[in-house]
């Protein structure tokens, strides 16, 4: 009995050499360069204002690539286990238009546009150590985010956010890290500007961030990652705006989602 117990430990201790926390701590502090592609899909939305067009208006969907750069740290500066993130995103291309003639029928106009977007996100949290595999890390975020809209004259829609979320990590075997993420918050100070029209406030909205993602330790200071992220928000309608010669414009209700699929290589330290 003595001996099977004697054995029974061993194999725990030896398990637990290769899946412990420090495999998820070493994941969490290191310099990060990723590609992705993101799959946009944007549609807008008539309300009938003014005796307009009511139901969908225009949509635009398709993938843009581009990539990211990010610098991630867990350290004991205050709470312990303080979890710092920073990232910083760029992505561009083309995407499919559908739309209508002033007056039209949706779906009567087809076209590309192109579309560029910038991302900027930090994150503050804290880990907490659920077992020698497992650490649960809620966090606080803020970020912004911009769309250069090709259509017409050239639209820019942006806001600012804010939000709490939790970070999942699971270390299956030694130098592997899964992840899962999750966070609810809300845009603020949401804009758009319509080069020659006018530029003003849009309705601000809830906003869903969700992801998952696998980091691989191929040495002590180089790693590699895969992920999917997912992003959605609404712009509620505008205000109206005198364009000239007795008309008013607006911008309409619209919804946003983000797919985004990457993978990167990072430097640990």
């Amino acid at each position: 009995m003595k001996k099977i117990t004697a054995v029974l430990l061993l194999s725990a201790i030896s398990v637990s050499a290769f899946a412990d926390v420090s495999d998820i701590k070493a994941s969490n502090n290191q310099f990060g360069i990723q590609i992705r592609s993101t799959n946009v899909d944007y549609t807008e939305t008539g309300n009938g204002q003014l005796n307009t067009a009511t139901g969908t208006l225009d949509t635009e969907t398709g993938r843009v690539s581009g990539y990211a750069l990010s610098i991630s740290a867990m350290q004991n500066l205050w709470l312990g286990n303080d979890y710092i993130f920073a990232e910083y995103a760029r992505a561009s291309g083309n995407t499919n238009y559908v739309g209508s003639l002033q007056g039209g029928v949706f779906g009567s106009v087809v076209s590309t546009s192109t579309a560029a977007l910038v991302d900027f996100s930090t994150r503050y949290g804290k880990g907490f150590i659920v077992n020698s595999k497992l650490m649960l890390t809620p966090y606080v975020e803020l970020g912004s985010h911009e769309w250069d809209r090709g259509v017409n004259q050239g639209e820019t829609y942006n806001h600012d956010y804010y939000g709490i979320g939790a970070l999942c990590q699971f270390s299956p075997i030694h130098k592997l890290v899964l992840s899962a993420n999750a966070m609810i918050g809300s845009t603020f100070k949401s804009n758009i500007d319509v080069v020659g029209a006018f530029s003003g406030a849009l309705g601000n909205s809830s906003l869903y961030k969700a992801g998952i993602s696998a980091d691989y330790a191929f040495a002590k200071g180089f790693h590699g990652n895969v992920g999917v992220d997912y992003m959605r928000f609404n712009y509620s309608i505008s205000g109206t705006y005198p364009v000239g010669g007795g008309f008013v414009a607006w911008e309409p209700d619209s919804k946003t989602t983000y797919t985004i699929a990457k993978v990167g290589l990072g430097l640990a330290f």
